[in-house]
C-alpha cells in the first residue's frame, strides 16, 4: 500500500502538527506501509534549506519538498509547484491523507484526488472547534461555503484524534465517516540527573519547583493567563521558577516579555525560546509541573509528551484529551479562569507526593493509550478498508 500525506508546512515553528506527521509516517512505514510526505519549504518568514523536487530522507522519513510562493501567507501557504507535482504524481498512490483545513496544500490535494478518483482522508487538527472557527470567522465562512465543506463531505473519512473532535466535526454538519484515533508519543530517552542538570543550566535552587510551559507562544495557548496566575502566587510567597519555552510571532513574544516584567516575574522566569532535541528532553524530564491553559487543542501533543516524561500536568477542558486524563487521574483539569488555575498550581507546588502520583499515572496512560505502533496499525487497517470500499 502506498500512501501520501500532504501538509502545507513541516516547519518546526508550527509546533505539534509538524512533529506529528513525521512520527505518524515513520510509524506507518514500520508497519510495512509505503508512506511519504509532500509539503512546501515553508519556515515562517524564512524557507527550509532543503533540496526541492526530489524525494529525500528528512527527519527519518521520505519527503518531497516543493517551493512555496513568496512572501509567506501563514498557514494558507500557496504553492503552484506543489499543484503541478500533485497533478503529476498523486495517481502513484492508493490513498491520500491531508493535514490542516483552510490551507492551499490540503484543498488542492483533495480537489486533485477527487478528479483522479483517489480516496482521501482529512485530519482537521482541531480547526472545526468553536474557538478555532471564531478566529477570522468571515474568511473561514466564505472559504467553507466555496471550498472546505465540499472537500470534507467528499472525503472517504475524517481522521479525528479525540471524542471531542468527532463532536466538533459532526456539529459542523459533516456526515463523512470518522476515524477516531489518538496521536502517539515517542517514548523519551531518559536522561539521568535531568532535574539537577536543568537547575544548573537555569541557576534554579535545588528545591524550587519548576513550572514548565512548552508550546507555541500563541494567544490560543494562553501563556498570559499562566503568567497572571503565577504573579498571584509570587505575591503570596510561593516558591517556583517558570520556564516559558517556545516561539511565536515576534509581536506576541515581545508582549509576553513585557508582561513578565510588568508582573514582577523576571526573577521567577526563564524564556529560552524554541527548544528541541536533547534540550527539549531535559526540560520535560527536569521540570516538576506542566501547564497548558489552552482555549482549544484537538489533542495536545505537548501535553502527551509531558505525561510520557512523568510530569504532573494542569490543563483546561479545551484540551480535548482532558476527559481521558481526568479519568486516569493523570493530571488536573481546571476551568480556563484565573482563580482555579492558580489554585491548582498552588496545590501541586506544595505537594510533591501528589506530583509523583499524577506523573506515575500519566506514564501509565501514555503507555496504554498513545502508542504510535498501535495507532499506525489501526490507521493502516482503516486505509485498507477505504481502498476496499468498506468505509
Amino acid at each position: 500500500m502506498k500512501v501520501l500525506h500532504v501538509i502545507p508546512s513541516v516547519s518546526p515553528l508550527l509546533g505539534g502538527p509538524s512533529q506529528v506527521v513525521f512520527d505518524l509516517v515513520k510509524a506507518l512505514r514500520e508497519c510495512g506501509i509505503d508512506a511519504e510526505i509532500a509539503t512546501t519549504n515553508d519556515r515562517g518568514r524564512e524557507i527550509l534549506d532543503v533540496p526541492l523536487y526530489q524525494r529525500i530522507e528528512y527527519q527519518q522519513v521520505p519527503v518531497w519538498f516543493l517551493p512555496r510562493f513568496s512572501p509567506p501567507m501563514k498557514e494558507f501557504i500557496f504553492s503552484a509547484a506543489l499543484t503541478g507535482w500533485l497533478w503529476q504524481h498523486l495517481r502513484d498512490y492508493q490513498i491520500l491523507h491531508t493535514h490542516y483545513l483552510f490551507s492551499y496544500a490540503s484543498t488542492c490535494a483533495g480537489a486533485i484526488a477527487r478528479w483522479q478518483k483517489i480516496p482521501y482522508t482529512v485530519r482537521t487538527i482541531g480547526q472545526l472547534a468553536p474557538w478555532a472557527l471564531a478566529q477570522s470567522s468571515l474568511k473561514k465562512q466564505i472559504y467553507t461555503w466555496l471550498i472546505e465543506r465540499h472537500n470534507l463531505n467528499q472525503a472517504a473519512a475524517i481522521h479525528c484524534t479525540s471524542a471531542g473532535e468527532v463532536e466538533d466535526v459532526t456539529n459542523f454538519g459533516i456526515q463523512t465517516p470518522k476515524i477516531n484515533l489518538p496521536l502517539g508519543v515517542v517514548p523519551p530517552t531518559w536522561l539521568p540527573g535531568a532535574k539537577q542538570q536543568l537547575r544548573e543550566i537555569y541557576q534554579i535552587p535545588p528545591h524550587t519547583p519548576i513550572v514548565l510551559f512548552f508550546s507555541r507562544l500563541h494567544p490560543k495557548k494562553r501563556p498570559d493567563l499562566l503568567l497572571e496566575a503565577l504573579s498571584i502566587l509570587a505575591n503570596k510567597n510561593y516558591d517556583f521558577h517558570l520556564i516559558l519555552a517556545g516561539t511565536g510571532e515576534p509581536d506576541y513574544c515581545a508582549y509576553l516579555q513585557n508582561l513578565v516584567a510588568s508582573l514582577n516575574l523576571v526573577t521567577h522566569t526563564s524564556i529560552p525560546g524554541f527548544v528541541t532535541g536533547k534540550d527539549k528532553e531535559l526540560l520535560l524530564q527536569g521540570a516538576d509541573i506542566f501547564v497548558l491553559p489552552s482555549f482549544s487543542e484537538n489533542f495536545g501533543v505537548a501535553v502527551a509528551e509531558a505525561m510520557a516524561a512523568g510530569l504532573s500536568v494542569i490543563i483546561t477542558p479545551g484540551v480535548q484529551i482532558a476527559p481521558e486524563i481526568a479519568a486516569a487521574a493523570a493530571g488536573i483539569v481546571v476551568a480556563g479562569e484565573l482563580a482555579p488555575l492558580q489554585e491548582a498550581i498552588a496545590r501541586l507546588l506544595t505537594n510533591a507526593k501528589l506530583r509523583q502520583e499524577l506523573g506515575k499515572n500519566a506514564i501509565n496512560l501514555v503507555n496504554s493509550r498513545y502508542s504510535w505502533q498501535a495507532i499506525a496499525q489501526s490507521l493502516a487497517s482503516a486505509y485498507q478498508a477505504i481502498i476496499d470500499r468498506k468505509i
